[in-house]
């Protein structure tokens, strides 16, 4: 099999989540929705807010990001040091409490505005435009789109155009065993930060998708660590748990496919994390 992961940690703020940062945020400077004195409100679980954080520094917001206080030390860390004001939510509550907050803050703060990650198109689009234009450069074919979900966004934008060009692309979304809400099943507390939003968001196209894999804690957690140890490559969980769910579903796939699935961010941001690397 030919496996290939993009290395979305290439990015300016090293995730893939700088690229719907940006598009956000010009689409609603185009839309004259923000303005100058404007304060840039967001949910995140991590890597958004680490690109939002980013981009409202270079181009001038405030910016107040909610989160699960479940969330890496590092990710923290980091929004801080771009200047982001951080409030963190009930553990309990998921990425549910943190999205009540940023709209509780929203009808506080006059002239703020929330990007919506989870169902802005300007997230779909700036996928569609560049993320999968780059896997078409890279490609002749592709057999297999294998990877998580989070927003939706990555996914539905890459395999709506890579079907086009590829009408018998496979594709499956990666999601956590303990958190199977797109297999139909339970939202639950789980510990791989960024996929598995304990909803089925607006920007996951459902139609796009050929199959979902479940994974587990410990499968990502391996998966991240063997990637770094036999591959020199450090990646994060999200990342293991794709890789995983490519393992679990090799022995399914025609030899000498091409099989596309995405490293999401750097393992430099889950040092902290028990039982990962360690």
């Amino acid at each position: 099999h030919n496996v290939w992961a993009k290395l979305e940690k290439a990015n300016p703020g090293g995730s893939i989540k700088d690229r719907i940062a940006l598009s956000m945020v010009e689409d609603a400077e185009k839309k004259g929705i923000l303005k100058k004195g404007s304060v840039i409100i967001e949910p995140t679980s991590g890597n958004t807010g680490i690109g939002l954080a980013m981009v409202a520094a270079a181009q001038g917001y405030k910016l107040i990001l909610t989160m699960p206080e479940s969330m890496s030390v590092e990710r923290r860390n980091l929004m801080k040091a771009f200047g982001a004001q951080l409030e963190l939510t009930p553990r309990e509550l998921g990425m549910k409490g943190a999205i009540a907050k940023a709209e509780e803050l929203l009808k506080e703060i006059n002239n703020s505005w929330i990007p919506q990650q989870f169902e802005n198109p300007a997230n779909i689009e700036i996928h569609k435009n560049t993320t999968a234009q780059e896997l078409l450069e890279d490609f002749d074919n592709i057999d297999f789109l294998i990877t998580g979900v989070g927003t939706g966004g990555h996914i539905t934008g890459v395999a709506e155009i890579l079907k086009q060009k590829f009408p018998n692309l496979k594709v499956f979304a990666v999601e956590p065993a303990a958190s199977p809400v797109i297999s139909g099943g339970a939202p639950g507390p789980h510990p791989i930060q960024g996929i598995g939003a304990g909803f089925i968001p607006k920007n996951l196209h459902t139609d796009v998708l050929d199959g979902v894999i479940q994974i587990t804690k410990e499968e990502a957690f391996e998966y991240a660590a063997k990637a770094a140890k036999e591959e020199g490559l450090l990646i994060g969980i999200s990342s293991g748990a794709s890789l995983a769910a490519v393992a679990k579903k090799l022995n399914e796939i025609p030899k000498g496919s091409t099989v596309i699935t995405f490293s999401y961010d750097t393992g430099e941001r889950y040092l902290s994390i028990e039982g990962l690397f360690n």
